[in-house]
């Protein structure tokens, strides 16, 4: 089977209906938003002159060959490639649940559906993923995004964005960790070049890990594609 990213566009909330129109332009008939707020430091959003604004975040999956064209578009209609005008960055996908989700996903792309991979291929094919760029993820309890940021800017990052979430099976986790964990949690998105991952993700992990207040659990994944991260000289 063709390989499959799960493609990410960032921006302001009032672009929502051109980036949805992006995909749908680009054959990439199902996609979710959701709604996220920005962290770029003042002094940045001064110097582009922004103010401070709400975030649409579009999620769809696209083939290899699909990638190349909705990237190309999103240059062209949503200038997303000056600093400013948000982010797009995409993540290899493993596997998908089932043909028939497959075929839901896909609806409106070209895929073959019946080509299959031994999985000693496709073991060798997921170890030698190695990339440019990797998406930070940090789960932290609510209200402490200045603590986690603070930290991830001082290691090197420049921003990132921030979506609300709700932790579920907190009563397990104290027999675990030996205490327990808030519900009610926000996820920071970070992208940033893969040398500078680890020492931001121990910046975060020492600043607001679990010990601290905010009770940051943080990962990465590999980002195959990304646009829309330069910063201004």
């Amino acid at each position: 089977m063709e390989g499959l990213h799960l493609v990410m566009a960032i921006t302001d909330r009032e672009k929502s209906d051109k980036v949805v129109s992006l995909f749908d332009d680009n054959n990439v008939a199902t996609t979710y938003a959701l709604m996220g707020e920005g962290t770029a430091p003042p002094e940045v959003l001064d110097y582009l002159y922004l103010s401070p604004s709400e975030k649409i975040i579009v999620f769809g999956v696209v083939t290899n060959t699909g990638i190349a064209p909705l990237i190309k578009s999103a240059k062209r209609k949503l200038y997303i490639d000056y600093p400013g005008n948000g982010i797009m960055a995409s993540i290899p996908l493993n596997s998908v649940g089932g043909k028939r989700c497959l075929q839901y996903i896909m609806d409106g792309q070209a895929i073959d559906l019946n080509e299959k991979k031994s999985d000693e291929v496709e073991r060798e094919e997921r170890m030698a993923i190695k990339t440019d760029y990797e998406m930070i993820f940090v789960i932290a309890n609510e209200g402490y995004s200045d603590m986690i940021m603070d930290a991830a800017r001082g290691a090197g990052a420049k921003g990132g964005t921030v979506i609300k979430g709700r932790g579920t099976g907190a009563e397990n986790t104290e027999k675990f960790l030996g205490f327990s964990i808030a519900k009610e949690k926000e996820i920071h998105l970070l992208v940033t070049p893969a040398q500078g991952r680890n020492h931001i993700m121990k910046a975060i992990m020492e600043k607001a890990g679990l010990e601290s207040k905010a009770q940051a659990m943080v990962f990465s994944l590999p980002v195959s594609h990304a646009i829309g991260l330069k910063m201004p000289e």
